[in-house]
């Protein structure tokens, strides 16, 4: 054992002074190596070095609020060594340090040949679509020489922001490159949050904030308990990893859309891919995709698409690829001044040294419905993320420093296969019935309105009568302070099918509970948040990690209903990177 790990060594939080003890970077590394020696029983000159792992915020106590870090330690040479210290602390906060080993198969010096012996002609590996899961996935198979081929439908970063700003001012859609399709995915406008309640098992998770650390984000997210990079920092950092991944040798294609697949039959001694054939379940095998370019030759596609690529599960399911409908959520975003938020969170209005506060919100309601948040953004913006003309959804966005003066989350109902209807596209069915009523009610803007007036809609309609105008009272004004893209008052009120509605308003009202003030004057709703997750899954192998349907392609990521969020996406990218590539070198 080299390393010890310490955890809960707290700090107070203290708002009367900005240089108090604990804020300043020399003070806290001072604080806690006193704290650190003193727990371990041992002199401050016998740790010969000290490294944040984790650091959080506890605000149970209001208002004595703590820094709580975790950190890992090490002892000079020469000196008692790290087993005994740990032995005779006989603290459970004390132990040895066990971080999760990364690793990945490299393609070796003759990768082209083996390649080439696997199945013959063009044998890279193709990516498709460049969100969270394909970019690292693309990512890592070039950084161990695989020289992958990685296919976007929407435009690189920089020009896909431009196109979306013209969007949030003009209303002028482009259906290939908006705040759902274009490198980086639909993470791109968004929180750009780095934290997930998944074990870090095989260390993907730590590889990859050390590669955003690596392309120019801030090494907070390396330790931070709910770390974040927001979209002003992540379109620079897009661009970093695109410019690593071309001199690595990958070939990388914007503006091109995968519209096909070109298969073959498996016959009886015939294998797949990797090994997959008629023994796995399996009749048929990937030879190529079409593209709006032109077809491409291939033995193995990750297929990253992301939960908006409705034309490509379409496709998917004519072309016989496995697939089963799964729950989603359906709801509307909640937009509170910042304040109130972090009055409630911290007891403190406006902090000084805490950042914004977060909340994450839960409710069962009486009928069994789950209603949560999801992607609170702190200090952010409601934006329009539509990608399809005649139908709107929004979602959450904030940049790196969260400063924006209000807090927005979406508030969400689940959704069952049984309320979509048991076919297996309905799900995307309901989801655009919703879009479309939510473009309707805005005529092409945000439709917004105060709690209040859709609380009392919902009311009228449960009663039989029709509802009244929505309204977005509680002084928020319809602007850039809270939005992005045009927003107009309106009702919301038969956007959402009646038993979401019902649930929402439940949801809400308990949630001012732990709240005070959420579901007062201030609060505004935005429709409608429907792409919380795709109503889909590809079934895929769970030993190889291929369709079960088609040897060769790996479903992957939200688009496949594997992940949810920035970092399980990514890791999930990982995951089917690696199985890729064990097919390559084995």
């Amino acid at each position: 054992m080299q390393t010890i790990r310490i955890s809960q060594l707290n700090l107070p939080v203290k708002e009367d002074a900005a240089s108090a003890p604990g804020q300043t970077e020399k003070e806290r590394q001072a604080l806690l190596l006193k704290k650190a020696a003193r727990m371990l029983h041992v002199r401050p000159e016998m740790i010969s070095s000290l490294t944040i792992v984790r650091h959080g915020i506890d605000a149970r106590k209001k208002p004595d609020i703590l820094h709580v870090y975790s950190v890992d330690v090490t002892l000079a040479k020469g000196g008692i060594s790290a087993e005994e210290v740990v032995r005779k602390c006989k603290d459970p906060r004390v132990r040895a340090a066990e971080r999760p080993a990364f690793s990945f198969p490299s393609a070796g010096r003759d990768a082209a040949a083996r390649m080439a012996a696997h199945a013959g002609g063009d044998c890279r590996p193709v990516i498709v679509g460049s969100g969270p899961a394909g970019l690292f996935a693309a990512y890592l198979l070039a950084e161990h020489g695989h020289k992958p081929l990685l296919l976007e439908r929407g435009r690189c970063a920089e020009e896909r922001t431009r196109d979306v700003r013209r969007f949030w001012e003009s209303g002028e859609l482009s259906p290939s490159s908006n705040v759902q399709f274009g490198e980086g995915g639909a993470g791109t406008f968004s929180d750009g949050k780095l934290y997930t309640s998944v074990k870090d098992r095989e260390g993907f998770f730590s590889e990859i904030l050390r590669i955003f650390v690596a392309h120019g984000a801030p090494e907070e997210i390396l330790y931070e308990a709910h770390p974040h990079i927001g979209t002003d920092c992540l379109v620079k950092i897009l661009k970093s990893m695109r410019e690593r991944m071309l001199a690595a040798g990958a070939d990388i294609r914007f503006e091109t859309q995968m519209t096909g697949l070109v298969t073959e039959q498996l016959s009886g001694e015939s294998a797949g891919a990797s090994g997959s054939g008629p023994a796995s379940g399996r009749k048929r095998r990937i030879t190529g995709i079409l593209t709006d370019k032109g077809e491409i030759s291939c033995a193995r596609v990750i297929l990253a698409i992301g939960h908006s690529a409705r034309d490509t599960y379409e496709m998917l399911h004519a072309e016989g690829i496995a697939m089963e409908a799964k729950p989603f959520a359906a709801g509307f975003r909640i937009a509170h001044p910042q304040h109130l938020i972090n009055e409630a969170m911290y007891g403190i209005a406006d902090p000084k040294t805490l950042s914004a506060a977060p909340y994450k919100l839960t409710y069962r309601t009486a009928s069994g419905r789950s209603v949560y948040s999801f992607c609170m953004c702190p200090g952010g913006y409601i934006i329009n993320a539509s990608s399809e003309e005649g139908r709107l959804c929004v979602n959450g966005m904030s940049y790196a420093d969260r400063g924006g003066r209000y807090a927005n989350s979406a508030i969400v109902v689940n959704v069952t296969p049984e309320d979509a209807g048991p076919e297996l596209l309905l799900g995307i069915a309901f989801q655009r019935r919703m879009e479309e009523a939510a473009f309707l009610a805005g005529v092409g803007a945000v439709p917004v309105s105060d709690f209040a007036a859709f609380r009392k809609g919902a009311s009228c309609a449960e009663q039989g009568q029709p509802p009244e105008g929505g309204g977005a009272g509680g002084g928020m004004e319809l602007s850039g302070e809270v939005f992005r893209g045009k927003a107009v008052s309106a009702s919301l009120n038969g956007i959402l099918p009646r038993p979401l509605e019902e649930a929402l308003v439940e949801g809400i009202l308990q949630f001012d509970r732990t709240i005070p003030g959420f579901a007062g004057g201030d609060a505004l709703l935005a429709a409608v948040e429907s792409r919380t997750s795709a109503p889909l899954r590809m079934v895929r192998d769970a030993a190889d990690l291929q369709s079960v349907s088609l040897s060769g392609l790996y479903p992957c990521g939200e688009g496949a209903g594997y992940a949810g969020g920035i970092m399980s996406a990514a890791a999930d990218g990982i995951r089917c990177a690696k199985a890729c590539a064990a097919s390559f070198v084995s």
